[in-house]
């Protein structure tokens, strides 16, 4: 994985943020450290979830998309519909504990107006512009 992003980057990333498990720090040595002083990416671990630095984020979205694909069964195709799907729950309809209960769509000012939010956003994604 590390080793794709660094073809898709065409670089390396200059912080790698992770928790404690042992098998990101393997891969990191193995694709990211150097010795060279500089630039070198900087591996951040962290174990717990509050401080400086964490992948809360990361780790609720990752939760979010195992939990459908148990569901599914799997998700057989790189490309499957339902990856857009999640993308439109995560950020049109399910509320945020750390937006303080909103959408991150209202949080960005992104109104949807009507009895049935999902109706709403499919006929708005039909209409010509």
């Amino acid at each position: 994985m590390f080793k794709q992003a660094i073809a898709v980057a065409g670089k390396k990333p200059k912080t790698l943020i992770s928790d404690g498990a042992p098998n990101f720090a393997e891969a990191y040595k193995k694709e990211y450290y150097t010795t060279a002083l500089a630039p070198r990416t900087i591996h951040v671990k962290h174990i717990h979830m509050k401080g400086d630095h964490n992948n809360n984020k990361m780790e609720r979205l990752n939760g979010e998309l195992r939990d459908r694909e148990k569901d599914m069964r799997g998700i057989k195709k790189m490309d499957s519909p339902i990856f857009k799907g999640l993308q439109q729950y995560h950020n049109f309809f399910r509320d945020h504990d750390a937006l303080e209960g909103k959408t991150p769509a209202e949080a960005a000012h992104i109104k949807i107006e009507g009895r049935n939010k999902w109706i709403t956003v499919i006929q708005n994604a039909t209409q010509e512009n």
